[in-house]
């Protein structure tokens, strides 16, 4: 057996969206199961995002703290934000969140990983992208506004975050697989044997 996940798409009889966001939107499909049955799933619908795990050249992690109102927790992040446009090219956006909200830019790329989030409930995926070289960005620091104006910037040592990710102190999807993404990476091929930047995304494919 190859361990490997694979597309396949079950029957739809129908498709409704009962709410349509700025951003996301909620579908309900009419699903039929291997027995037969007809069911109900319900899903977000997500344009896809991107986030950056920043190692800089002391072994530390640009990391960033923001509220986030569903869970009612400051959380400890990496950069990491939506794909704005249909086919947008993953690196780009990457690089543009780092920019924005770290005001960092890197030389060295790779592919770090790619997760779907909360597949049973959200159709989004997340390209994980660790980024090295890392300098002060040219040029004014990008505007921001709500929850974003409070954000805290730090950077942490990567075993520190590992301790916290093991204890239950931090929590959030990107950071916990980006962390622990780069530990294994380390102790297996090493980081320059990851995936090159513009490696193929079939979650959401994009042109180079």
């Amino acid at each position: 057996m190859t361990i490997k996940d694979t597309p396949e798409e079950w029957e739809i009889r129908g498709t409704q969206t009962p709410f349509v966001g700025k951003k996301t939107s909620m579908r309900t499909d009419a699903v039929v199961m291997p027995g037969g049955a007809v069911v109900h799933r319900d899903y977000q619908v997500h344009p896809g995002s991107v986030a950056v795990l920043a190692l800089d050249d002391a072994d530390r992690v640009v990391v960033l703290r923001q509220y986030r109102h569903p869970v009612r927790q400051r959380l400890w992040e990496i950069p990491a934000g939506l794909l704005d446009v249909p086919g947008e090219n993953p690196l780009h956006a990457a690089r543009r969140e780092l920019y924005e909200e770290a005001h960092v830019k890197a030389e060295d790329w790779r592919v770090l990983a790619d997760v779907y989030t909360t597949p049973g409930g959200c159709d989004e995926a997340v390209r994980i992208f660790l980024a090295r070289g890392l300098s002060e960005a040219e040029g004014d620091r990008f505007a921001v506004e709500d929850e974003e104006a409070d954000m805290e910037l730090a950077r942490v040592p990567v075993d520190e975050l590992v301790r916290g990710v093991l204890a239950g102190d931090l929590h959030n999807n990107c950071l916990v697989v980006g962390v622990l993404s780069l530990v294994a990476a380390r102790t297996g091929d090493g980081l320059d044997a990851l995936r090159p930047a513009e490696a193929p995304w079939p979650a959401r494919p994009f042109e180079a």
